[in-house]
């Protein structure tokens, strides 16, 4: 588990922030953070609120120790680093009890400091931008909200595309039974894909695509191909029903039930291509990993 229980002696009187601060090492944002998120425990097992004094006895404090698996970035400087993430590990824990994810990478490599500037997808594999200051945090999460970046993926579709696309569709809620879900809408969110073919799989009626989008909707690529008949091969959600998409995020499906109703065990979807500026240079990185069905 990333999240240990520290303990430490108290010091009477002291404010809970101070402590964090001069007794455990904590910098003050992290030791906002902690607080804020209720990981800052007194020996009752209650949590601390900022400004709260200390009393005699024990302070516990729930902190996230980044343990590796051998995952290492593919380019590193002094404020950004640059992960190639495989297809199966999650960027960020969804609980207390996730075992792993690439935050524990992140952390293990850089220390607490370090964060995730943007997200990528469970099953999506590829570039994730990793900043290690808070500088480079704000600057390059506002990039990204800004959309001050060029971003492509390579992504396996069903069927035949043989010219480039320009998809314009907008994107909203689903608002089904499957809560995640996007559809495409005339009064969603703008959203902008171009689509460009690359290789065709007569055998399997399958295309290999480059897919650019230029705005950030969630599940933009997804949601934008399966609206003009080409769905990525093996996505869990879009290329099924809703018993096996629900199936799938409820962890019910078992490997042989997805063989057999989706018919491959990964969403065919990869983040191959990051360029962005920073400190007046421009960085174009391409991811190392090998696509292949």
């Amino acid at each position: 588990m990333p999240f240990v229980l520290k303990k430490y002696k108290a010091v009477a009187g002291k404010k809970i922030q101070l402590f964090l601060l001069n007794e455990v090492g904590l910098s003050m944002s992290v030791s906002q953070k902690l607080l804020s998120r209720g990981r800052v425990f007194d020996e009752d097992g209650k949590r601390f609120q900022n400004g709260q004094t200390l009393k005699d006895g024990y302070v516990s404090v729930a902190v996230f120790e980044g343990q590796t698996r051998g995952l290492k970035p593919i380019f590193n400087t002094s404020d950004f680093a640059i992960f190639d993430k495989p297809s199966g590990v999650m960027v960020h824990p969804t609980s207390k009890d996730t075992t792993y994810s690439l935050l524990d990478e992140i952390r293990y490599h850089f220390g607490e400091t370090a964060n995730l500037a943007h997200r990528i997808d469970q099953e999506t594999s590829g570039l994730v931008l990793v900043t290690k200051n808070k500088v480079a945090d704000i600057f390059l999460k506002t990039m990204f909200e800004d959309k001050k970046y060029k971003k492509s993926y390579k992504a396996y579709v069903k069927g035949h595309i043989k010219e480039s696309l320009k998809i314009g569709s907008g994107i909203k809620k689903d608002g089904g039974k499957i809560g995640v879900k996007m559809k495409v809408a005339l009064d969603g969110k703008e959203s902008l894909t171009f689509i460009n073919p690359i290789n065709y799989d007569e055998k399997n009626d399958i295309t290999l695509v480059e897919a650019i989008p230029h705005t950030g909707r969630q599940h933009q690529l997804r949601v934008h191909l399966n609206s003009i008949g080409h769905p990525i091969v093996g996505d869990p959600i879009y290329a099924v029903n809703e018993e096996i998409a629900d199936k799938y995020l409820c962890k019910n499906l078992s490997k042989d039930e997805r063989m057999k109703h989706i018919g491959y065990h990964r969403l065919m979807l990869h983040a191959n291509y990051l360029e962005f500026k920073y400190n007046d240079k421009i960085y174009k990185v391409y991811s190392k990993q090998e696509f292949t069905l």
